[in-house]
Parts: structure tokens; C-alpha cells; sequence
């Protein structure tokens, strides 16, 4: 990616179904690009160079991963 932040549409694009709210507050994030792309590794259960023993996330990119997988406080019937 480039070095422009990410806007709602980079979001969108990488996590997909992503509601707007979450696309917000991931914005008022103010990621890097490479922040994205750490959580997309972490949510498409990417390993690293260590194979099974990942490295635990941190900074912006655990918050990133925390916002994608938190689960709705409210469901609709």
C-alpha cells in the first residue's frame, strides 16, 4: 500500500463486510497501512516466521483486530 492513511474505502476493502461505525472507529485509530495489514494477517489466521508460537499483537494493529472481532452488544430479532 502506499504511504496516504487509510480511508473508509481501504477498510472496507480489506475487511469486507465491515459496518460503518467499526470502519469509524478504526479510522479514529489513525492506522498505517501496515497496521491494517498485520490485523488482516492475525484475522485470516496467518502464521508468522515462528510457525504455531505467534507473536502476540500490539499497539494499533491489537486494536484493529479487537474493533473487527468484537462481537454486536445489541442483535436485532
Amino acid at each position: 500500500m502506499q504511504n496516504k492513511r487509510p480511508n473508509r474505502h481501504d477498510i472496507h476493502r480489506m475487511f469486507g463486510t465491515l459496518d460503518d461505525h467499526r470502519a469509524l472507529e478504526i479510522l479514529d485509530l489513525q492506522p498505517s497501512s501496515s497496521d491494517l495489514e498485520v490485523a488482516l494477517a492475525y484475522l485470516a489466521e496467518m502464521s508468522d516466521v515462528m510457525g504455531e508460537e505467534r507473536l502476540p499483537l500490539s499497539g494499533t494493529a491489537a486494536d484493529i483486530y479487537e474493533i473487527v472481532t468484537r462481537d454486536e452488544p445489541f442483535e436485532e430479532d
